[in-house]
């Protein structure tokens, strides 16, 4: 496994996401508040400021990300210059102070997931929920409720699944949902118990194959499940807590993981905790729908 950026360390790094026009890798350090661009061609880091924590992000149809932050929906448009464009597109109702969006991305049909959470995670609050923001720039009301710490989307390669998980030590937990094509969700069912394996469920991704991968946050490592729910192999990462992958390079073939670097960190995470790694697994993953794009 590579280590991307040597001397690159994110207090919170999350939601990478490729950019095949630009080449380049864009994710976010939620509690650095920062947007990062590192490009392929000169292997270069561009760093932008946000006003809130970028929890999440995506590619937008029109250029830039959406992005889900502290008080809602946000459109980002960095510049070459170091400036940083926001547009709010959609503001959220948190049930109660100190929430924001966790994770989120596109389905296949370019319509934007983000769920949101308590910030404060050793008070083990179910208030976060699923929300979905649809192409013609409407938030819907909450769609899944009961979350604790929402993590894990993913969605099948016929767009007709989604998963979705909650890392949060009480539950650690990812479920399947049946996705129509109107957006609206079926029941959810257990796709996997995570407390009896490595690792809480974080930030996940499917590949072209239709296997869902999952970081297990606190365990070092990567799984990889089948379609049916069936552990498939898992890779080690060498920091104790990989927050979420994704698939990019030229031929999708590079799986990119964040991390997060842990408040008292020991061993590895010293060095480690909040880089930024690259593998070439085996296997390619899919393209990511832009938001509004498909």
């Amino acid at each position: 496994m590579d280590l991307l950026l040597p001397d690159h360390r994110d207090q919170v790094g999350e939601s990478p996401v490729w950019s095949p026009a630009e080449q380049a890798l864009y994710w976010v350090d939620i509690e650095g508040r920062q947007l990062h661009r590192w490009r392929s061609a000169d292997q270069r880091v561009h760093s932008w400021q946000t006003a809130e924590r970028p929890a999440c992000i995506a590619l937008h149809a029109a250029g830039g990300l959406v992005a889900g932050m502290d008080s809602g929906v946000f459109h980002l448009q960095p510049g070459e210059g170091g400036e940083l464009h926001a547009t709010r597109l959609a503001a959220v109702d948190h049930p109660q102070p100190g929430m924001r969006f966790n994770d989120g991305r596109c389905d296949r049909q370019g319509r934007f997931w983000a769920g949101t959470m308590v910030r404060d995670m050793s008070l083990a609050q179910p208030a976060g929920s699923l929300y979905r923001m649809d192409a013609q720039g409407g938030l819907s009301a909450p769609l899944v409720h009961g979350l604790v710490t929402q993590n894990g989307l993913g969605f099948s390669p016929d767009g007709k699944t989604m998963y979705l998980s909650d890392s949060h030590p009480s539950v650690q937990q990812i479920w399947q949902l049946p996705l129509r094509d109107d957006g609206t969700l079926g029941e959810r069912a257990l796709f996997v118990d995570m407390r009896g394996l490595p690792g809480r469920p974080d930030g996940g991704a499917v590949d072209a194959d239709g296997c869902y991968w999952i970081c297990g946050n606190d365990a070092g490592v990567v799984h990889r499940f089948t379609p049916e729910g069936r552990l498939d192999r898992s890779i080690a990462v060498p920091t104790s807590k990989p927050s979420m992958c994704s698939f990019g390079g030229p031929g999708l073939d590079v799986l990119f993981i964040t991390s997060i670097r842990p408040g008292q960190p020991q061993g590895d995470d010293v060095a480690l905790g909040g880089a930024l790694f690259a593998t070439r697994p085996g296997v390619a993953g899919l393209p990511e729908t832009p938001y509004g794009g498909a």
